[in-house]
């Protein structure tokens, strides 16, 4: 869907160990680098949990992003292990392939798994902006499956060759941003930010989805 502006005691103590020496705002130290987790408040303890894995805008960090009013809410706050890594000076490295970042995000993950039951099948990736753009260079050359992308306001020039593609992904964009303006595509074509992995995924021909009002003030278009 394309939405335009879119031994167990042991294991078990071990694991309650891991887990209290990051979380919330306190970061997890991988390296010279860092990052930030929140896990659900109601958890039990041991069911594997779901994994979000959220890339910062330009100039912020994990910390901000864990205790985010529009993005650690509802499902998300209630039944997600949400990943937040710091990229380094506030931005990412996804012009190119082979983007240290996505190496070290790859690394954030199984630190994580340390601390963490996660289930590996529904490990989703998120951005806004810049780090929209490094969700999509980790969705699409890391060796992590990625069962769902969200990208808000940032994707890749649509000639990358990627190695995978999500399992599936809801693209968001401003047709009037001024900092990363709207890539349309030839002919006015308003599903070309998406257009890698409509071809990948065999999407075929998008459909109008009609108007939604996500606030009184704020209209999106959509086709999926």
């Amino acid at each position: 869907m394309f939405h335009i502006i879119l031994a167990a005691l042991l294991l078990i103590g071990g694991i309650a160990s891991a887990q209290s020496e990051c979380a919330g705002q306190t970061a997890c130290s991988l390296g010279d680098r860092e990052y930030h987790l929140r896990a659900p408040d109601d958890w039990d303890g041991t069911t594997p949990l779901p994994v979000l894995l959220h890339f910062h805008g330009w100039g912020r960090n994990g910390g901000i992003v864990v205790d985010h009013s529009r993005i650690a809410i509802l499902d998300v706050a209630d039944r997600v292990l949400m990943i937040a890594p710091s990229g380094l000076g506030g931005s990412w490295s996804f012009r190119r392939p082979g983007s240290p970042d996505t190496a070290f995000a790859e690394a954030v993950i199984e630190d994580v798994a340390q601390r963490f039951p996660i289930d590996r099948d529904r490990i989703f990736v998120s951005g806004y902006s810049w780090g929209a753009n490094m969700a999509w260079r980790f969705t699409c050359e890391s060796e992590t499956p990625v069962a769902g992308l969200l990208a808000v306001a940032g994707t890749l020039p649509q000639s990358e060759a990627c190695t995978q593609a999500p399992g599936e992904l809801r693209q968001v964009y401003g047709l009037t941003d001024t900092v990363l303006p709207y890539p349309m595509g030839p002919d006015g074509d308003e599903t070309y930010p998406v257009a890698l992995w409509r071809e990948a995924l065999e999407c075929g021909d998008g459909m109008d989805a009609g108007e939604w009002n996500a606030r009184p003030f704020l209209t999106f278009t959509r086709t999926i």
